[in-house]
């Protein structure tokens, strides 16, 4: 949302005059005179008052025609966490087993407000049901293994067994007993040139790769579920790692494909679709109507396009690179600016 409050326009300028470190991610300004949009830190020469305008978020801005600061990285250091929750997901990943409490994180110099706070606000959960989940999947690999339930109950800091098979079917969907042939879905947070992602990963690979503002993510996580028989908990695996790995190349400019495994429930079309968008060669772009021609269904272009919209896997399967017959932008889940910018992006980038 455009920012019309002249008070609160004046303390946001004050801000970034400033530089004020609490003001990053509640405000995105805009530079008339340069069309870049930057964080309250941002260390580049500061517009006057006249040349510039504030949005709620980066996508505002983005959809407002600006393009991100190469100096502040605004998509980037706005969503990254702060480094007390940093601190706070080093201690979680290094004590898999234990449970966290307020004292632990005081104790480092961590604030359990500010954890909290960050985690509402980013992960849509409580720092406590972050850590469940982490807890419950340290036990699921463990189970699965063939580890005693009641071993691994109190390995993982429960005290007592119906406490964690409580848990445990609440968030897994089955009694530890019952997990022989239960799947979960791990899902993890990146942070990019073009705002924060969510990525979700199986045994098999990785089956979801969205911005987090994406419309209808909320349909697409209760898809991926039911189409996988499993259930959503936060964690992490090598798919996970390696894809994090790949984007961070991909946004350097240094990889043009993507060698992480792929999961892609979906019909036989969708996945030939798919497929087809996978061919599509870096800095390029073709229509639907080649799409459906390549298939060998020149009459299924509806079909085609609302096969692309049911990608699940951004930038990895890339449907930005699809645009229509007479040239222009059409829909794309994470919005038609950021469409724009990946094209843009890999046409200066496919020569180098």
């Amino acid at each position: 949302m455009l920012i019309t409050d002249h008070t609160k326009i004046e303390t946001y300028y004050q801000a970034l005059i400033d530089r004020e470190q609490s003001f990053v991610g509640i405000f995105f300004v805009g530079v008339k005179t340069t069309s870049v949009f930057c964080i309250a830190t941002c260390r580049a020469r500061k517009p006057k008052r006249e040349n510039v305008e504030f949005y709620t978020s980066f996508k505002e801005a983005l959809d407002n025609g600006y393009r991100p600061c190469k100096i502040c990285k605004p998509t980037e250091n706005a969503n990254q966490a702060p480094e007390q929750v940093e601190k706070a997901i080093i201690l979680v990943k290094e004590n898999s087993k234990d449970k966290i409490t307020d004292f632990q994180l005081r104790q480092r110099g961590i604030s359990p407000e500010v954890v909290r706070r960050w985690f509402k606000n980013n992960y849509g959960m409580t720092f406590q049901a972050y850590q469940r989940m982490y807890r419950i999947n340290n036990a699921f690999q463990e189970l699965k293994k063939g580890k005693n339930a009641t071993h691994t109950a109190f390995d993982t800091s429960y005290e007592s067994l119906s406490g964690f098979g409580y848990t445990f079917k609440k968030l897994v969907g089955k009694s530890p007993k019952q997990i022989k042939d239960k799947n979960i879905i791990l899902i993890n947070r990146l942070t990019t040139p073009l705002g924060p992602m969510f990525i979700c990963a199986t045994d098999n690979g990785i089956c979801l790769l969205e911005f987090v503002d994406r419309r209808m993510l909320e349909t697409e996580f209760k898809d991926l579920q039911k189409l996988l028989n499993a259930n959503i908990i936060s964690g992490g695996n090598e798919h996970i790692k390696q894809t994090k790995k790949e984007i961070k190349e991909y946004f350097e400019g240094t990889r043009k494909k993507f060698d992480v495994k792929l999961e892609t429930p979906g019909t036989d079309f969708q996945n030939s679709v798919w497929n087809c968008l996978q061919q599509i060669e870096y800095g390029t772009t073709t229509t639907y109507q080649k799409q459906a021609e390549k298939i060998n269904n020149p009459k299924a272009i509806r079909a085609v396009a609302s096969a692309n919209g049911y990608n699940r896997i951004s930038i990895i399967i890339p449907c930005h690179r699809v645009i229509g017959k007479d040239g222009k932008m059409t829909g794309y889940g994470g919005g038609i600016e950021r469409k724009k910018w990946l094209i843009n992006y890999e046409r200066e980038n496919a020569s180098r």
